[in-house]
């Protein structure tokens, strides 16, 4: 019922940016909280980001003062704006996103993963 579609991984050099996007689309009522994941090879699934739905905010501290997550209602994104980035960044990034469904039921959902590569 519910599709969500992460974009915008790619190769970027330390110090460089990157956008994520992760939008969601189908029987979808609005969309509640939602949470940004990253996995390395080998290493347990690490929380990121968090947003609610009044757009309240929470970052792990490895990241905080240089991630960002943003939402857009109108379109069913959720965005993780990176800057910064450093090698250890570097993971598999999945979007969590708990769905307010049309028929009034909470579904979370993950995102089918973006690498990001920080590397020189």
């Amino acid at each position: 019922q519910v599709q969500l579609v992460e974009s915008g991984g790619g190769l970027v050099q330390p110090g460089g940016s990157l956008r994520l996007s992760c939008t969601a689309s189908g029987s979808i009522f609005r969309l509640n909280s939602a949470n940004w994941y990253r996995q390395a090879p080998g290493k347990e699934r690490e929380w990121v980001a968090r947003i609610t739905s009044n757009g309240s905010t929470n970052y792990a501290d490895s990241v905080k003062g240089r991630f960002t997550i943003s939402r857009d209602n109108a379109k069913n994104t959720v965005y993780l704006q990176m800057n910064s980035l450093k090698p250890e960044d570097t993971a598999v990034y999945y979007c969590l996103v708990e769905v307010l469904m049309s028929d009034y039921s909470r579904r979370d959902y993950w995102g089918q993963g973006t690498q990001v590569t920080v590397s020189s």
